[in-house]
């Protein structure tokens, strides 16, 4: 370990080191720490050497010695060396740069398999991110992921969506970055999209059936085909569970005595009742007498004694033939609700039956029909006995669509 005096004559004409070492360390007598490293192929680097502040000796690297002139390295080596001093480490920064994780690295090995251990639909989630996240955004290191470059990747998203599916992509990111404070992933230290607004959705769908178009729809389905299609309809008619629910219901969950049907994991990964109606009870009635109790799934294929993977073509026709083109199962989840606040049911009775835990999300579907809110209008307890005249014309006061003003 020779000790020198280095000069930068001496730096550039150090081709190599000695024969038969594989490299040679050059110690500057004026700046101590500094090394000069000399590799067998020429190659020549500067380092520092320093005692750690829990006593054993670290070398780290300053710089390659063919680019950096070693006026430049000395004051480099002398400014860490002062914060060395002072107790802080000139290394940290970089070191810590070198864990953080690409977005793609930390959504692959931490997000996904957190999420898996307790979300229902984190196949969604994954399928968001594959489609409109991963390739724009996903090489880049956590730190690199700006505000600016995730709004670029919402607006590039809502050209082609609704608000309301922009906004569930925001959250999902703003999730994930939640996640990685949370679990103080190196290199974030704020939530990029933090910053970032929801769009107001105004595309919210409030579609609900009729009771002319129920019993229209109920019509068309007992010739539908397969079968089995009229009795999952109906049922989640007479229930206002998830087409998802229905699909995948077991008798086994279902208690007729007690009328209630236990449905272990619903969408929010919590176990829910669904109290059964007299309509309900006599769908499952039927396939018990069927014969249907010979399965695990009451509305399963017969085929195959498993739940349907997909219903959507029969459906389909179903509606058409009903002359409802446009609507879909979930909307009679919307029916059942509009039916029972129409029949004068409270919210909170809905938002139980419906398995929601805000009751914000039950007003959405608490549709009341024209004439309940005419109804509700004309709950003042007063009666007019005469039209008021105006005071000038001796016109009755009849405004509004369809009304006439009778003179005096």
């Amino acid at each position: 370990m020779p000790k020198k005096n280095l000069t930068q004559q001496f730096v550039e004409s150090t081709k190599s080191s000695p024969r038969g070492k594989a490299k040679i360390d050059y110690y500057d007598t004026k700046v101590t720490g500094l090394v000069l490293k000399v590799l067998a192929s020429g190659k020549r680097s500067y380092y520092l050497r320093y005692r750690a502040d829990r006593g054993h000796q670290v070398e780290k690297k300053l710089a390659n010695a063919e680019i950096v002139p070693l006026a430049d390295i000395r004051a480099l080596a002398k400014s860490h060396l002062a914060e060395i001093a002072l107790g802080r480490d000139p290394y940290a920064e970089r070191e810590a740069r070198k864990d953080v994780p690409t977005l793609r690295h930390f959504i692959e090995h931490e997000y996904l398999p957190y999420a898996r251990s307790y979300k229902k639909s984190w196949k969604n989630d994954w399928g968001q991110l594959k489609a409109h996240v991963l390739e724009p955004l996903g090489d880049l290191y956590l730190d690199e992921v700006t505000p600016a470059r995730i709004m670029k990747v919402v607006r590039r998203h809502r050209e082609t969506h609704k608000p309301s599916s922009s906004n569930k992509l925001i959250i999902l990111l703003r999730f994930i970055f939640n996640c990685a404070l949370r679990w103080k992933t190196p290199g974030v230290k704020e939530n990029p999209t933090a910053v970032i607004e929801l769009y107001v959705e105004n595309n919210a769908r409030e579609r609900f059936l009729s009771p002319e178009e129920t019993q229209r729809l109920i019509d068309v389905l007992e010739t539908a085909k397969p079968p089995m299609l009229k009795w999952i309809v109906m049922f989640l008619l007479f229930t206002g569970a998830r087409r998802g629910e229905v699909l995948n219901a077991r008798w086994e969950d279902i208690d007729l005595r007690r009328q209630i049907w236990t449905i272990p994991i619903n969408k929010s990964g919590k176990t829910r009742h669904v109290y059964l109606s007299p309509q309900a009870l006599f769908v499952l009635k039927a396939l018990n007498e069927a014969g249907r109790v010979s399965g695990d799934y009451p509305f399963g294929n017969p085929e195959t004694q498993k739940p349907y993977v997909s219903i959507f073509k029969r459906w389909h026709e179903v509606r058409c033939r009903a002359g409802l083109p446009g609507l879909r199962m979930h909307d009679l989840r919307h029916s059942f609700a509009s039916f029972m606040v129409n029949a004068g049911r409270s919210l909170y009775e809905v938002q139980r039956l419906l398995g929601h835990r805000d009751i914000t999300t039950t007003q959405r579907y608490a549709h009341l029909t024209q004439a309940s809110l005419i109804d509700a209008a004309s709950s003042v307890p007063w009666q007019p006995t005469d039209a008021p005249e105006t005071p000038h014309t001796g016109e009755a006061v009849l405004r509004g669509k369809g009304s006439t003003a009778a003179k005096t």
